[in-house]
């Protein structure tokens, strides 16, 4: 578990987590992996929307992936994205999430440097309740094949600090914990076209000068999040923090680089949204970090300019 305890990742956001069109994928190339090491981040979140495929559509891209970023020393969180059917309450929903996790344990027992994010952002009909009586079922499935594999679980209510208040955490020591973390949601989504509404937040600054209401709210955020996981046992990670491209540059990068120091200081571990989307810190197209926003993550490392 410790080997997840202070991890400084990035999430490979919109690579294999594609809904209709609407959020397409990209290349990956081993290269952007080489790039992320060298950057020294320690590890990638993968996120995968096996949801809407036929069984094992997406297992040899997914495993390719994971098998590449190991090879480069890179951890890897391997977490279930865009369960649909569980957040509208499809009927079968529940069990297709516990035969999954059965078929993906199997094809990754043995695969080192390797956690499972059970499930992300429960919500909406997933409600607190019903996740909490999910949740062991899942983690069952994956026990069943793999006893000690470190499982990564976060609450309802798309995984924000109230969700993980809510949260009964089963019996298990390799359990880590999780929060995603984009308060105010009207700055960090300001623009977002996914978010009824967010175009009238557009503009909307983040005054996070040291001392300020809005650096002590983040603080006050993580630290309930941090104390509830030291209350349950187990070690806490932020797996999701960042701010939409339409807000304003030298604010995103005060925002996550306060985010990032706010963390390490309550010795969480971090995975940043994301690599190279449109919360990216890297500049896909230019073949090149965004700087300001890479030095504000990793102020203290050395790194490989671009591609």
């Amino acid at each position: 578990m410790d080997e997840w305890g202070q991890i400084r990742g990035v999430n490979l956001g919109g690579l294999l987590d594609a809904r209709d069109g609407v959020f397409p994928g990209w290349p990956l190339l081993p290269e952007h992996l080489d790039l992320i090491a060298g950057a020294g981040f320690d590890t990638v979140r993968l996120p995968v929307r096996w949801w809407g495929h036929e069984p094992g559509a997406l297992d040899e891209t997914a495993r390719s992936v994971v098998d590449l970023a190991v090879e480069r020393d890179l951890s890897v969180v391997l977490s279930m994205h865009h369960a649909d059917g569980l957040m509208t309450g499809e009927p079968g929903a529940a069990q297709r999430l516990i035969q999954l996790w059965e078929r993906i344990s199997q094809e990754y027992a043995g695969v080192p440097h390797l956690a499972f994010d059970l499930l992300n952002e429960p919500r909406d009909a997933l409600t607190p309740g019903e996740w909490n009586q999910l949740l062991p079922q899942a983690l069952a499935a994956v026990r069943a094949q793999d006893a000690t594999r470190t499982v990564i679980v976060g609450g309802a209510r798309m995984n924000s600090v109230e969700g993980l208040l809510e949260l009964v955490v089963p019996e298990d020591p390799h359990l880590v914990l999780s929060v995603h973390y984009y308060e105010p949601f009207a700055f960090t989504h300001q623009g977002a076209f996914w978010e009824k509404g967010a175009d009238a937040w557009v503009g909307t600054r983040w005054p996070g000068e040291p001392g300020h209401a809005a650096r002590l709210a983040v603080t006050q955020d993580l630290t309930r999040a941090a104390e509830r996981a030291r209350e349950l046992g187990h070690r806490l990670v932020v797996g999701e923090f960042g701010a939409y491209e339409r807000a304003p540059q030298a604010d995103r990068v005060a925002w996550a680089g306060w985010v990032r120091a706010e963390c390490e200081r309550l010795g969480l571990g971090w995975i940043f949204w994301d690599f190279t989307t449109d919360f990216g810190v890297f500049d896909r197209e230019a073949g090149a970090w965004r700087e300001d926003l890479r030095s504000a993550l990793l102020p203290q490392e050395g790194v490989r300019s671009g591609l």
